[in-house]
C-alpha cells in the first residue's frame, strides 16, 4: 500500500499544503508519502493501485478532483482538511486538529458513501444554482484568507438584497415543486453552505437532499439565515425553506442559470444528478447522521 499526497496550495489560507501535513503523517509512523499535484494527474496516476491511498490537502472542490481519480483506480480517498469550509470533512466526522487527522489516516477506518453523478461527472458535497453560487464565484481569494468560511456569508450579504429569484421545477422521484426559488443546493452529505446541518441525512443514505429557499422580504430572509446559524441546522419546510429528497433530481429553470458543484462552475440547467450509493471508500471517523456530532467534530 502506497499514500499519495494531493496537494493544492490555494486551498483556504494556503497555510495547509503537503509540507504542512507531512509531519503530522510521520509522527503517524507514514514515513513514505508521495506529493503530487492535481493538475499533473496523467504523470502519476498510472502508479496507483487499487489498495493505496490518495491523501487531499484541500478545500472541496479540490477533495472532488481527487474522489474522481479514487473512483478510476479504486483508491481509498483520505481528506486532510485544508480548505475555506471543508464542509465535506463533516460528512466523515474528520476533526480540525491535524494531529488527530494523521491518526485517523494511520488507523485506516474506511467505510462506503454516495456520490452524485450529473454529465458523466462527481460531486461529493452540493450543486448550487441561484444565489448559493455567488459565494463560489464572488469570493475573492484575499477575502477567503482573512474571513474564512465568513467569506462566504459577506458575499451573500452583499448580493442578497439585489436577488428577486427565478422560477424552476423541481423533481426527484419522490416529488415535484414549481416555483420561484432564491436558491436550489442538491446535497449528498448532512452538511454545506459553510456548516450548515440537513435534518435527517448523511453521506451514506442513498439518498439527495434539496434544499430550495424562496424569495422573501430582506428582514425574513435575514431572520431565516440567523436562525440557521444560532441552530446549525436547516429547517426541513417553512415558509422560506423546504427541504425534498430523492435518489435523483431534475431542475429546470425557465431562464439559463449557473451551476456550481463542490464550489467550482459547472455548466448551466437544466441540471440533473442521481445518487451513487456506496461508490467510493474513504477514511473516517464515522459518516455523521443529523443529530450524531462527537465531540472533536468542526463546530
Amino acid at each position: 500500500m502506497a499514500y499519495w499526497l494531493v496537494d493544492s496550495p490555494g486551498s483556504g489560507d494556503g497555510g495547509r499544503d503537503a509540507d504542512f501535513w507531512l509531519p503530522y503523517l510521520r509522527e503517524q509512523g507514514i514515513e513514505k508519502v508521495n506529493k503530487c499535484r492535481l493538475d499533473d494527474t496523467e504523470q502519476w496516476l498510472r502508479q496507483v493501485a487499487g489498495n493505496d491511498v490518495l491523501l487531499a490537502a484541500g478545500g472541496d472542490g479540490t477533495v472532488n478532483g481527487v474522489a474522481e481519480l479514487c473512483l478510476r483506480t479504486g483508491a481509498t480517498l483520505a481528506v486532510l482538511p485544508s480548505g475555506t469550509a471543508n464542509d465535506f470533512a463533516r460528512n466523515l466526522g474528520i476533526p480540525s486538529e491535524p494531529a488527530e487527522v494523521a491518526r485517523l489516516v494511520a488507523e485506516g477506518s474506511t467505510e462506503m458513501i454516495d456520490v452524485a453523478e450529473f454529465d458523466d461527472r462527481i460531486y461529493l458535497n452540493v450543486a448550487h444554482i441561484g444565489l448559493g453560487t455567488l459565494p463560489s464565484r464572488q469570493a475573492s481569494s484575499p477575502a477567503k484568507k482573512i474571513l474564512g468560511p465568513m467569506s462566504y456569508i459577506a458575499t451573500l450579504f452583499r448580493q442578497l438584497g439585489a436577488q428577486r429569484g427565478f422560477h424552476a421545477r423541481i423533481r426527484t422521484d419522490r416529488s415535484a415543486l414549481d416555483g420561484r426559488w432564491l436558491s436550489i443546493a442538491v446535497a449528498t452529505g448532512a452538511y454545506f453552505g459553510g456548516g450548515h446541518e440537513i435534518p435527517e441525512a448523511s453521506a451514506n443514505d442513498g439518498l439527495l437532499d434539496v434544499i430550495a429557499v424562496k424569495p422573501r422580504p430582506f428582514p425574513q430572509l435575514l431572520l431565516a439565515f440567523l436562525m440557521v446559524r444560532l441552530n446549525r441546522k436547516t429547517p426541513r419546510r417553512t415558509s422560506t425553506v423546504i427541504q425534498i429528497k430523492g435518489k435523483w433530481c431534475q431542475v429546470d429553470a425557465s431562464r439559463t442559470k449557473t451551476v456550481t458543484v463542490d464550489g467550482d462552475v459547472a455548466g448551466k440547467t437544466p441540471f440533473h444528478a442521481t445518487c451513487r450509493p456506496g461508490a467510493i471508500r474513504v477514511i473516517g471517523q464515522q459518516v455523521i447522521h443529523t443529530g450524531d456530532r462527537p465531540a472533536n467534530t468542526y463546530r
